[in-house]
């Protein structure tokens, strides 16, 4: 099915700084199984450490092997755990959490206090603040609003499972996230189940629960009810 295959989500992989990663692969959930292998073969030498970064603020730490590209800004009480890829020109705010096997294309963000691990993040994709993104592919220009969780893991702990019409597909990891197409938009508070694929160009409204497979240029909206009552009018301390 081709809503299944890499180029339904993603149209601008030449595009990508780490854009190897991707080679060989059919199906996007395959590029996460290779993050690991493809770093050390980037770095060359499992110790091999390379910082360009513009700046770097205080009290940050940074450990483990990791490339950081030129114009980099890192600021206050971030922490970075190798192995990891940045590209050029990315913001990382104050008391962000990169974890291992996170690889960060050119001009993205990750915004203040939020968590990063084990992802693949294109060009001038951004993640807001107080966001998690765990074991997902972000395309080109996605954006994460705040307060986010991209879940990674299911509560009995099985394979996650991709079903798109009826055709039910393993994809042999007990830790898979999402796959977020090119100029999707996640609005503040969205929760993503392991194992969603999100088509591009798609808005997702803040406050809705994604689940399974949402198709290309489509716009979903929460369902909201309110009961409203009557208050006694009371003067607080």
């Amino acid at each position: 099915m081709e809503e299944l295959k890499l180029e339904y989500y993603f149209k601008n992989i030449e595009e990508f700084a780490f854009k190897e990663v991707f080679n060989n692969c059919i199906y996007p959930w395959e590029a996460l199984n290779n993050i690991n292998e493809y770093i050390k073969k980037f770095m060359k030498n499992e110790d091999m450490k390379i910082n360009k970064a513009s700046e770097i603020g205080e009290f940050c730490s940074i450990k483990g092997n990791y490339f950081i590209d030129e114009g980099t800004k890192i600021q206050a009480n971030v922490t970075i755990q190798g192995p990891v890829l940045i590209g050029k020109n990315v913001e990382i705010q104050s008391g962000a959490l990169i974890r291992p096997g996170t690889i960060i294309g050119d001009n993205c963000c990750i915004g203040h206090s939020s968590e990063v691990k084990h992802a693949i993040l294109q060009n001038k994709s951004k993640v807001a603040s107080l966001a998690f993104v765990g074991d997902s592919i972000l395309g080109k220009s996605t954006r994460i609003g705040s307060g986010i969780i991209v879940a990674n893991r299911r509560f009995d702990q099985k394979n996650i499972t991709i079903k798109i019409d009826e055709e039910k597909i393993d994809t042999g990891s007990d830790f898979f996230g999402s796959i977020i197409g090119d100029s999707t938009r996640l609005g503040a508070n969205v929760a993503t189940l392991p194992g969603a694929f999100i088509g591009p160009y798609t808005w997702i409204m803040p406050g809705v629960q994604v689940r399974g497979f949402i198709p290309a240029q489509k716009r979903i909206f929460p369902k909201v009810e309110y009961i409203i009552t009557d208050n006694p009018k009371i003067e607080l301390k």
